[in-house]
């Protein structure tokens, strides 16, 4: 077996690089800016103005075109990883949705592609939820879009609005599927079911128990996005997932064997949408063959950690 030296091993891969990442004290922003700062970048990140920015950080409005200019003028980024969104799909203002979404992403490249200093690497944040609900096994990039929510729509049209800037920019696009781990806000489902088993609540409110999703643990997509910084390929679109999809419903049952006891659900019809993608999982061979093998754990070990926190 080949060795590889000391020396180069000792290297991380991003050494004396400097990445932005927007959206960096958000539940995955945590995550990607501590996978980033372990492979060697100095990583810089954007916060809302109603956040107070740490250390390398910058309170920026997305919508604010003079400002993230400045930003980029400061920060000077090599690599680029754009988060920052409105990623909740009930999210009550539609037209923050688009501002944001597609306004704010926007203004991202266009002050990126106006800096003298050029980015190896733009990587994007779309989601899984354009597909909509496609009526395959797994879903493969080539699917036809069929966006089913104002959210998905609006990540649809930043994806055909950031092909404007591929000539100028080498912009990598991802749609994660579903993915959770500590730190994700109870509005979403799993982050929900877990706060009721920590507390050991008798009962919960949820929606349809038939909604599958291909889940993926926060860690494996942070170090995913890393990877795609040196393997993705620029002007190509990657899906994030494990290739398998769980029911809400076996969701539960992994949660009460974890905590040891069965909680009581009421199916409540406000929280069944007429418009909700029944069924996503993704086929995730062109991301394998750009960036090599992925870890993936198991729902029911995120779940676990998720539990145990």
């Amino acid at each position: 077996m080949a060795l590889v030296s000391s020396q180069a091993s000792a290297v991380p891969a991003g050494a004396g690089q400097r990445a932005l990442v927007t959206g960096i004290n958000g539940f995955t922003g945590a995550y990607v800016a501590a996978e980033l700062s372990q492979a060697g970048y100095q990583v810089f990140g954007t916060v809302s103005p109603q956040q107070r920015p740490g250390r390398q950080q910058f309170a920026v409005d997305l919508g604010d075109a003079p400002a993230l200019e400045a930003v980029v003028a400061q920060v000077l980024p090599d690599v680029v990883v754009h988060l920052a969104a409105i990623s909740f799909v009930a999210h009550a203002d539609i037209d923050v949705i688009y501002r944001v979404n597609i306004g704010g992403t926007r203004n991202l490249l266009a002050a990126l592609a106006a800096s003298p200093h050029r980015c190896r690497k733009v990587l994007l944040a779309s989601s899984a939820n354009v597909y909509g609900n496609a009526d395959v096994g797994l879903i493969e990039e080539t699917q036809p879009p069929a966006p089913a929510n104002d959210y998905a729509v609006s990540k649809l049209a930043m994806e055909y609005m950031a092909r404007l800037w591929g000539e100028r920019l080498p912009i990598v696009i991802v749609r994660p599927f579903n993915y959770t781990g500590r730190g994700q806000d109870e509005r979403f489902l799993l982050p929900k079911m877990v706060a009721h088993f920590r507390r050991r609540a008798p009962t919960i409110e949820l929606g349809q128990l038939n909604i599958a999703r291909d889940f993926s643990d926060v860690r494996s997509v942070a170090a995913v996005y890393r990877r795609l910084l040196d393997g993705g390929q620029a002007g190509e679109i990657y899906n994030i997932c494990s290739g398998q999809s769980v029911s809400l419903q076996a969701a539960l049952d992994m949660l009460a064997d974890i905590a040891g006891y069965r909680i009581d659900v009421h199916v409540n019809p406000a929280f069944v949408r007429s418009n909700d993608v029944l069924t996503l999982a993704g086929n995730n061979a062109k991301l394998i063959a750009a960036i090599g093998p992925i870890d993936s754990l198991p729902l029911s070990a995120t779940l676990r950690w998720m539990v145990e926190e």
